[in-house]
């Protein structure tokens, strides 16, 4: 796990707690800082590094194949492993392995005994998830998040959007909504929010969602399993409350529902496999807004400090603001109506669907 510098790395690092836990066999996170600026490039040295190994590994195990028993290395080389059980079922096969490797430690294939043993526990997937906030996602960090999610590479990013630079002090940025005030938006924001899921749809190889845990449990649940299980980079942008937005904390998550029922955070789940199916990858999860989006915005500081600093231009604003969650709206709708072929393929996949090449 690569995490961002920001709020995220000090409640994910702040020794001697964490919430980082490991199972009853001893396995967890393998949790890591890095830079705020470099986040993704960090995340992405981490899948090329255990990739190297992956590969070893299999070349090393293709190697002793007949040594460590040719139906065992099969099992191994062949297995899936996109669901809990299935790694777990590889975690057996490794062990099974390791005591073989055992007997052979001292064979005329020692040295490449070692190094097998030395990277097998690579030959159970490694998932690899970038963590951080939309300080680093949207605006500092955006060009090395672009550029890994461009990449191909099986990692997942996770960006906890609280539409504001919420560890250095509140400063606006590119995921600062219309009319809210910020740092260096004082006067309440003039620009639209950036449509970060949008970017990466355009791609036509990412799975991206947008999710929001308040308003709907179950579909950030089936966002974060199916971006685990999606070969391929992977986005889950969701929405964070903070103690930036002038709310009482204890009632976010009320937040987070009056925030997808006005339609301002439209809940979307984007799926490259469905495309290669022949079905819209395109899901709007959200129904049509219920309430207008003051009912949303005015349960918040960061907007009524405005109405009461600058009523008519904090109106002229929410009017503004209204017209583009309405457009983003109409938008997300329309794609939810559209057939496979109108959006753009996944050239890493064959007509039938599958990847050209594995996932190594």
């Amino acid at each position: 796990m690569a995490n961002a510098t920001g709020c995220s790395s000090i409640y994910g690092g702040n020794l001697p707690t964490t919430p980082w836990a490991k199972n009853a066999e001893g396995r967890g996170p393998a949790w890591s800082n890095s830079l705020f600026e470099d986040n993704a490039e960090f995340g992405l040295g981490m899948r090329l590094a255990a990739d190297l190994h992956t590969r070893l590994a299999r070349q090393r195990l293709t190697e002793l194949r007949e040594d460590v028993g040719s139906g065992l290395a099969d099992e191994i080389l062949g297995a899936e492993q996109l669901r809990e059980s299935q790694l777990g079922s590889q975690h057996e096969r490794i062990e099974r392995l390791l005591r073989r490797l055992d007997e052979l430690a001292d064979g005329p294939h020692a040295a490449a005994v070692a190094d097998l043993r030395s990277v097998a526990d690579h030959l159970v997937r490694r998932s690899v998830w970038i963590v951080g906030g939309d300080g680093w996602a949207y605006d500092i960090g955006s060009a090395g998040l672009d550029h890994v999610l461009a990449s191909g590479r099986d990692v997942n990013v996770l960006v906890m959007d609280t539409e504001v630079y919420s560890n250095t002090g509140g400063q606006s940025s590119k995921a600062t909504p219309l009319a809210a005030v910020a740092k260096f938006a004082s006067a309440g924001k003039t620009a639209a929010k950036k449509d970060l899921a949008l970017q990466a749809i355009a791609y036509g190889s990412v799975y991206v969602a947008r999710v929001a845990m308040g308003a709907d449990p179950q579909q950030t649940l089936r966002a974060f399993r199916e971006a685990e299980a999606y070969d391929g980079p992977s986005l889950i942008i969701a929405y964070s409350h903070c103690i930036a937005h002038g709310i009482d904390m204890s009632k976010g998550l009320d937040q987070q529902k009056r925030a997808v029922t006005s339609g301002h955070w439209p809940l979307v789940r984007y799926d490259p496999t469905l495309r290669s199916g022949g079905d819209n990858p395109f899901m709007l999860d959200s129904p049509r807004p219920t309430i207008p989006l003051r009912d949303y915005v005015y349960g918040e500081l960061r907007y009524r400090a405005l109405r009461n600093a600058a009523p008519e231009e904090a109106e002229r604003l929410l009017e503004l603001a209204q017209d583009a969650a309405d457009q983003r709206w109409a938008t997300y709708e329309e794609m939810a109506t559209r057939s496979a072929a109108e959006f753009m393929p996944d050239a890493r996949r064959t007509a039938s669907g599958g990847r050209r090449t594995s996932w190594t």
